[in-house]
């Protein structure tokens, strides 16, 4: 989820906490957890801060290590800790500890329904886990946490009914949302008229409740690329991968490697240049004004080695900079 939904989560798993007997009685214990559960509802995503690496160790790491068992142990023990020693004994550390263990779990928890997904599953498993259901920003899950908290600000409805209710709201509405884009998996493979053996069919969801786009995967490694609206599908664009040498070679670079590490979508383009080649990389998951704008892009000479390289999100600025340093100042 984005940033802002995970600070409301983090501040509604506080309210939650009320229902604990140990946490309700006392204030500055109230406090306490309400610091930690936010905290713990934003820690996984401190590895942000690799983008000052580069958006390669970006890309390969983000919901990586930080979101596994491991690092949902490491975090919840470090911010109790940090709590528990700044407010010293007058907080009864285990359920402090037991709201960071939450609020840590419901922030990783909330990533796998998304399209980006996470490593949830390390060290177990290096395999991406995005279950492609829910948006990264969901309006019914972000502005029922935010109602519900202004109620309890307000003090309109006691917290230790209103948050209950609210959690038990908010999982009917995962369960709803799994059992439906089950069926809607289903349904869009039915009614597609040119659907082949073998061909594979993913809806990712958009901010809409009723919108989804549509990839179906070929055996042949093309993509089709499409929109399901209103009950009724239409394709829209078709995605033919590049098989070449050069992009072959290009599979080997870090930037290029890194982007694969994270994109099982992603097609290959290749451009002759008059000193090379140029292979640009496209996770064809993200369409955005008849471009797929999430790029690994590059330039290599005839021999196919490295010249200049860019990853992440498309700017015309960055990859001249990136791609043509000795043209742009």
């Amino acid at each position: 989820m984005d940033t802002g939904t995970h600070l409301v989560i983090g501040l509604g798993l506080a309210g939650l906490a009320q229902i604990d007997p140990a946490v309700a009685s006392s204030s500055t214990a109230t406090l306490a957890v309400l610091i930690g559960t936010v905290l713990g509802s934003q820690a996984p995503d401190s590895d942000g801060l690799l983008r000052f690496r580069s958006n390669a160790v970006y890309i390969r790491n983000h919901r990586g290590t930080s979101h596994s068992f491991p690092a949902i142990l490491l975090w919840t023990i470090l911010i109790t800790s940090v709590l528990g020693f700044t407010f010293g004994g007058s907080v009864p550390i285990l359920h402090l500890g037991m709201w960071v263990l939450i609020a840590v779990c419901f922030h990783v928890f909330t990533d796998l329904f998304n399209t980006y997904g996470t490593q949830a599953a390390m060290p177990f498993s290096q395999r991406w886990i995005s279950w492609n259901i829910i948006h990264i920003f969901d309006p019914f899950i972000f502005f029922s946490h935010l109602f519900a908290i202004c109620l309890w600000a307000l003090r309109v409805v006691p917290p230790e009914k209103l948050f209950p209710s609210l959690y038990l709201l908010i999982g009917f509405y995962y369960l709803w949302r799994t059992l439906h884009h089950v069926h809607l998996e289903r349904w869009v493979q039915k009614i597609d008229t040119d659907f082949q053996t073998g061909d594979r069919i993913y809806l990712l969801p958009t901010i809409s409740l009723s919108n989804w786009n549509v990839v179906k995967r070929r055996q042949d490694g093309t993509f089709v690329i499409g929109e399901y609206r209103r009950d009724k599908l239409r394709w829209i664009d078709k995605v033919s991968c590049a098989c070449h040498p050069a992009v072959e070679a290009s599979k080997s670079h870090p930037d290029v490697s890194a982007f694969l590490y994270f994109s099982s979508f992603a097609c290959a383009e290749l451009k002759k240049l008059p000193t090379g080649y140029e292979v640009r990389w496209a996770d064809i998951r993200y369409r955005h004004r008849k471009q797929y704008p999430f790029i690994a892009v590059l330039r290599m000479d005839d021999h196919f080695v490295p010249q200049h390289s860019y990853v992440g999100w498309k700017s015309e600025a960055r990859l001249d900079k990136k791609l043509r340093p000795d043209i742009v100042k």
